[in-house]
């Protein structure tokens, strides 16, 4: 399938593609609305509609709309933004005008080469599962290392911000100094 995409000119790629990129999205949201209303007749049913669950949402489809384009630009992760748009309950045309950037994005960055990098990938592996191991390792080290120097940068900052903050008494104690 994957030669045939690539021999094509690019619009009918990225018409293709993008068209695959919808059907995949919205059956994924339509499976998680699907497990949101076996979910909402469970037991545990006033924890999905109370007040606080549902002024999450309301947050969550004002402000947090911007992840589920972005997500197309990975692996994996979209899967799983998609699905947890439809078990929160989002509604379906926000979701939709949400998805609608993301399935432009996906289909231009595999039209213009996103799979002749996986065919690429695919030939590597087969040809040298030993290099595609190492390629794998090194790709998993590499965003391990990011993860962790960002951690470690943000835990820094925070020790830093907690012993520049004058102690919480020694306010008390000016002020009760100057008034004694």
């Amino acid at each position: 399938m994957v030669d045939w995409i690539l021999e094509k000119p690019f619009a009918v790629a990225f018409i293709f593609l993008t068209a695959v990129a919808c059907v995949r999205s919205q059956c994924t949201y339509w499976l998680g609305r699907a497990v949101r209303s076996g979910l909402v007749r469970a037991a545990w049913a006033k924890r999905m509609t109370s007040e606080g669950a549902e002024r999450a949402r309301d947050k969550l489809e004002r402000f947090g709309w911007p992840v589920i384009p972005i997500s197309f630009l990975t692996v994996g992760f979209q899967t799983a933004v998609n699905l947890s748009a439809g078990v929160i309950g989002w509604r379906w045309w926000r979701y939709t005008l949400a998805a609608i950037p993301g399935w432009l994005m996906w289909g231009s960055v595999y039209a213009a080469g996103g799979l002749a990098v996986f065919a690429g990938l695919a030939q590597v592996a087969q040809s040298s599962p030993v290099l595609a191991a190492a390629i794998v390792q090194t790709v998993i080290v590499t965003v391990l290392s990011i993860v962790a120097w960002t951690r470690y940068r943000r835990a820094r900052r925070a020790r830093s911000a907690q012993t520049s903050a004058p102690p919480i008494g020694a306010c008390a104690l000016e002020v009760d100094s100057a008034t004694a």
